[in-house]
């Protein structure tokens, strides 16, 4: 039986991070490097258009990066926001991003987390939530199915001390998302889904047929 299991992040990304500053200081920086990891991933074959940062709030400093990697690692957990805060935890030696007497850390994010990773944020001890959008638009553009989630989910991380900022750069993000729909049609790429079936995606994936 298997002893250990995870996902390795891809050399690309170290490329596209070695072209800008260690320190990001706006949201919208943060964001737009975001942006352009969700764009490259699907056509680097890792997996959906999604990907994540772990940020020092205050200075910009980038911790970690996170692209979709459930495709190349075979792993369904393995979504930008995961992989961004389990190699941030790595890095710091905790699995407590908000540790006491330690920098406040945020996570950048490309769209709402999906259900999966609002747990992973609530649990990881990010002091900030940044987001792009939230919103039908993806799952509408995408066919991803993004899990159940409650109406007053972003009230329940400000209860527990996570500070939620939207709509930072939201049209790129549906660019973005746009611009995977056409990519899954042009070449044919695999659509999976968390009920254990896969298909091809169309053109025009089905709202909530699979899974990000």
């Amino acid at each position: 039986m298997p002893r250990a299991y995870g996902a390795t992040l891809p050399d690309w990304v170290f490329d596209e991070l070695a072209a800008v500053p260690g320190a990001l200081p706006s949201v919208e920086e943060r964001m737009a490097l975001v942006h352009r990891l969700a764009a490259r991933n699907p056509l680097e074959g890792s997996g959906g258009p999604f990907a994540a940062l772990v940020v020092n709030t205050a200075d910009g400093e980038v911790v970690s990066a996170g692209v979709n990697l459930v495709l190349s690692s075979g792993l369904s957990a393995a979504h930008a926001e995961v992989v961004a805060l389990s190699l941030a935890q790595l890095r710091v030696g905790t699995w407590d991003l908000g540790a006491q007497d330690a920098a406040d850390r945020e996570l950048v994010v490309n769209w709402r987390p999906c259900a999966q990773c609002y747990g992973a944020t609530m649990w990881s001890g990010v002091r900030r939530l940044v987001i792009a959008g939230e919103g039908p638009e993806l799952e509408e553009l995408t066919g991803f199915d993004e899990g159940p989630m409650r109406e007053d989910w972003a009230e329940q991380l400000r209860r527990r001390g996570i500070e939620v900022v939207s709509d930072v750069l939201r049209e790129q993000a549906v660019e973005v998302f746009a611009g995977y729909r056409r990519v899954v049609a042009e070449r044919g790429l695999t659509v999976y889904n968390a009920r254990g079936a896969t298909a091809p995606a169309s053109d025009t994936p089905s709202k909530g047929a699979v899974v990000a």
